[in-house]
């Protein structure tokens, strides 16, 4: 049975971030401008909090009273997120609200709560940073079903709320009613697997699975319902077939979600993903051949293994060529973050041995080069709109030549240019891949990098190499230091952390630490 007065121990960090959540909903309420600039430094301090509350609480005591199927899982991703969390919050800080709060330091337009919105969206933020934690921490499908609607909800309203069009409300809608889709799809896969096991307890779920595995193999139910649950998470990773939402929110919606929306939805649902998949197991499978003679093979149950190698290819051809044909910055960076999650998954077709390790490393490096990426657009700025075309970071380097170096050294990060960090966690991913048996996938991520080498270059060209022009010479610097302190960092990160490289691998190999793998169980059953 779960204790849940253990589980709920470690529900420290999401507490910390829950209770500061409600506090900057208020703070922004206030009429004294000074406390409202504090909302910003609260998400922060409450995002530091939550990192010495996980280190205070997680202790293999409560882990094994909670009962977790991947028990360290949620110390090395959820002090991920809240590293992250903290880049993305910087990323905010010099966007929102920010014309109407100039209006009113000028004496331009009086003080209206109804108008201000820093601090419900910092609150959303948050709340939507507790749902990504709250996954790593599921000991059974209703629980992890809750952790991602809180994930996917405040994102609907931030999409929304931080700026005001017909663009951001039709970027919310699309968001919104894809969402509702595939949440639908997602409950469903689940409904499926509890009637194919019984229960909705993971570890008791593996078990079960285990014995249907020892004898005539996984039920029909039981493989229907993983697949349209990953079909339905597919949502969250922006992977085919529902990656369509991706290029028209990304585009619609204010430049500070659009960085949020890259990355917290994306390790929720690879956290939700590889969660599922646990129950299900990467070994101890069988199948029948055409003679009636039942055969073991390790890895997934191959029809999950077939629809999660289409979708990973798919997910990176169509990601890249996409990103090709784009004009506007944040669609480019949509179709990216489309082919970054099908790289990813192909750690989470690998497995335990290595891949879920090396897909949490590529996570972190994908984490700082959106932030390294968007800190730099959000510093800028064209006729107090944001920049969001090539010709206007043309010749970047004449006028901020510090931000065309930050924005150089992500594009060639993503890209995958050693040494910087991206390219070692990608070399990594490509390592695992070839050791698990999944040389095809790695060749197929082999060459969708090189076809994303076409609109990553373009970053450094538009950048380092054009000349200005005239759309480009009307750029300027936002007058706030949170974007520019952001890039800068996270900038600096790409070039330091390969520095730590085995250190990062060997923390990012932990997820898997205390799993038990369904071929075990399998074992067991059998020696029992």
């Amino acid at each position: 049975m779960v204790d849940m007065s253990q589980t709920v121990a470690l529900l420290a960090p999401e507490i910390v971030l829950f209770v500061a959540s409600m506090l900057v909903a208020v703070l922004g309420l206030s009429r004294s401008t000074g406390i409202r600039s504090l909302v910003p430094w609260v998400c922060v301090a409450a995002l530091v909090g939550s990192i010495l509350a996980l280190d205070a609480v997680w202790t293999p005591e409560r882990i094994q009273g909670a009962r977790l199927l991947f028990p360290m899982l949620g110390k090395y991703g959820k002090a991920l997120i809240a590293l992250i969390g903290i880049g993305l919050v910087a990323v905010s800080a010099g966007s929102i609200d920010r014309r109407y709060e100039e209006a009113v330091a000028r004496g331009r337009a009086s003080f209206d709560a109804l108008r201000v919105v820093r601090g419900e969206y910092y609150a959303f933020l948050l709340l939507s940073l507790t749902g990504a934690m709250l996954v790593m921490s599921a000991p059974d499908l209703i629980w992890l079903f809750l952790g991602l609607e809180l994930v996917s909800l405040p994102t609907y309203i931030m999409v929304a709320v931080a700026r005001t069009g017909r663009r951001s409300m039709e970027a919310a809608m699309k968001y919104f009613f894809l969402g509702a889709l595939a949440t639908a799809v997602t409950l469903y896969g689940f409904a499926m697997l509890y009637g194919a096991t019984g229960t909705m307890q993971l570890i008791a779920m593996r078990d079960v699975l285990a014995e249907q595995a020892a004898g005539p193999g996984l039920s029909t139910t039981a493989l229907l319902g993983t697949i349209l649950t990953v079909l339905g998470l597919c949502f969250k990773l922006a992977a085919v077939p529902m990656h369509f939402y991706a290029p028209d929110v990304y585009e619609g919606a204010p430049l500070p979600v659009t960085a949020f929306l890259s990355f917290t939805p994306k390790i929720a649902g690879f956290s939700a993903l590889i969660t599922v998949l646990g129950a299900v197991g990467w070994s101890g499978h069988a199948m029948v051949d055409h003679d009636g003679v039942r055969i073991a093979y390790e890895g997934l149950p191959q029809p999950v293994t077939a629809v999660l190698w289409m979708v990973a290819a798919l997910t990176m051809v169509l990601g890249n060529i996409g990103g090709i044909l784009q004009t506007s910055l944040k669609r480019t960076l949509a179709y990216s973050s489309i082919a970054n999650s099908g790289y990813m998954l192909v750690g989470v077709i690998v497995g335990p041995k290595g891949g879920i390790g090396a897909m949490y490393l590529f996570m972190l490096g994908y984490g700082v080069m959106t932030i390294a990426t968007f800190g730099v657009l959000a510093a800028l700025e064209r006729k107090g709109e944001e920049v969001d075309s090539f010709e206007s970071l043309a010749g970047l380097r004449a006028a901020h030549p510090g931000l065309a170096f930050l924005l150089t050294v992500s594009a060639l990060s993503l890209l995958g240019v050693p040494p910087l960090f991206g390219a070692l966690a990608k070399i990594v991913l490509v390592f695992v891949a070839f050791e698990g048996g999944q040389a095809s996938l790695a060749a197929v991520l082999l060459l969708n990098t090189a076809i994303g080498a076409v609109y990553y270059l373009r970053f450094v060209g538009a950048a380092v190499v054009n000349p200005q022009n005239a759309k480009s010479q009307e750029v300027v610097a936002i007058p706030h230091w949170w974007p520019k302190t952001a890039a800068i960092v996270a900038g600096l990160g790409l070039i330091v952390l390969p520095a730590f490289l085995s250190r990062l691998v060997d923390a990012s190999a932990t997820t898997v630490d205390g799993y038990v793998d369904l071929g075990e169980a399998v074992a067991s059953e059998t020696e029992r």
